[in-house]
């Protein structure tokens, strides 16, 4: 840490691009509509696996958020995360050309990041030979690419990564871009997460492990977080990004703030490349890391957005955890798991979760864990079944968990 004290963090921006809305008015209005994106996949035929279903971004357009030459030139992972990155310092009214460029920065997170890319040109190659291959292959197809790529679009020249740690990858971006904000390495962090793996080879590879729902007749129910007849993720896309500003200069320049970033934590499970550790005992050690960088008691947390992923596994691990951490408290805590509404988009859904738990804050209103008919008898918290509800939370936890056992946790405060 650069010498002085922790400086506070608050979120000023917020871009997204997902299957139930693009943008911070979207994002907020599919919320509202309580219904889920899930459909039958139409990107490609999926009839060779199991899982038939996924939550598409179908309306995005590049060219309505990227230069049209620019847009060319990147594949659909790097224009969801660039597209993200522009719609949040939009969102934040933050010009960039009264910045010191030096002390801006970008940090994502993804699963795949271009592997869907990397894929469809490979098909290229086996039909037409090398000739057929995109000459931008080789800078689209790491993961890297996505803050590299903000920060050209941007001309930003701060700290720059892109993790890829699985489906907590999102939510490690946005805390370690805290961390260099909150340290003073940065002043202003866009941070998130972004993924685009609806592309034959990378969604058969999680049908090939079971990990997909298969309930293939009825899509917009498939994604069903702690339901006792839930069967698997639903794959998404999409991309979410957190404009983060030091607090001070966000008051000097009149930004709005949905919410302060009062914490983090990550742990490993160390146990299983894709079973949750059965004890929860490291979600649960993750959870408190957060809490105890943020300096709260558990029982401040009034608003937990879970992770719940819908598979057998995850869901009554995450429940166990929140109870080890909270005790009674845990009982007495409204807990939304929004994957019901645009299914698991991998390294992206920490980040649109992120934004979801930081509008909660500022609009009053938790949504509901969609398609939560019946929980499972492992799953008995207040999982805010059936309809959303109108609460004023000043804490909220929010938490991602991922493949290789990665866990991650945020902890957001009302702005005062």
């Amino acid at each position: 840490m650069i010498a002085g004290a922790r400086r506070r963090v608050v979120i000023t921006g917020i871009g997204a691009i997902t299957p139930i809305g693009t943008g911070r008015d979207g994002l907020w209005a599919g919320l509202r509509a309580q219904r889920s994106a899930v459909g039958a996949l139409t990107r490609f035929d999926p009839a060779p696996f199991r899982s038939h279903n996924a939550a598409q971004v179908n309306d995005f357009v590049a060219a309505d958020h990227i230069e049209a030459r620019r847009a060319r030139r990147l594949d659909r992972f790097g224009q969801f995360a660039v597209a993200a990155a522009r719609l949040a310092v939009a969102d934040g009214d933050l010009d960039l050309d009264r910045e010191d460029r030096d002390r801006v920065g970008a940090m994502m997170g993804t699963a795949l990041g271009g592997v869907g890319y990397a894929e469809e040109q490979l098909g290229n190659y086996l039909r037409d030979g090398l000739r057929a291959v995109d000459a931008t292959l080789a800078l689209a197809v790491f993961g890297g690419a996505a803050s590299c790529n903000i920060a050209i679009e941007l001309g930003v020249r701060g700290p720059n990564s892109t993790n890829a740690m699985s489906c907590a990858s999102g939510a490690m971006a946005i805390g370690e871009a805290f961390r260099q904000v909150r340290d003073g390495y940065a002043d202003v962090m866009v941070a998130g997460g972004a993924e685009a793996p609806l592309a034959p080879l990378c969604f058969g590879a999680f049908a090939l492990i079971r990990a997909m729902s298969t309930r293939n007749d009825d899509p917009a129910r498939a994604s069903r977080p702690f339901d006792r007849d839930r069967d698997g993720f639903v794959m998404g896309e999409g991309a979410a990004v957190l404009l983060l500003e030091e607090l001070g200069r966000a008051r000097a320049r009149g930004a709005p703030v949905y919410a302060e970033v009062a914490g983090y934590g990550t742990t490993n499970d160390a146990w299983h490349m894709t079973a949750p550790r059965p004890d929860g005992s490291q979600a649960a050690r993750c959870m408190a890391l957060a809490l105890a960088d943020a300096a709260l008691a558990p029982h401040e947390i009034g608003y937990v957005n879970a992770h719940g992923s819908a598979t057998p596994l995850n869901d009554p691990t995450e429940t166990a955890a929140l109870k080890q951490v909270m005790g009674d408290h845990a009982y007495r805590v409204p807990v939304s798991g929004t994957k019901g509404y645009y299914g698991h988009a991998l390294g992206a859904s920490g980040a649109f979760e992120a934004a979801i738990a930081s509008l909660a804050i500022a609009r009053e209103w938790v949504p509901p864990t969609v398609n939560l008919d019946v929980a499972d008898a492992a799953c008995d918290l207040d999982f805010v079944a059936g309809t959303g509800r109108d609460l004023r939370v000043e804490h909220v936890l929010s938490n991602s968990f991922g493949f290789g056992g990665i866990n991650a946790s945020l902890v957001l405060r009302r702005h005062a």
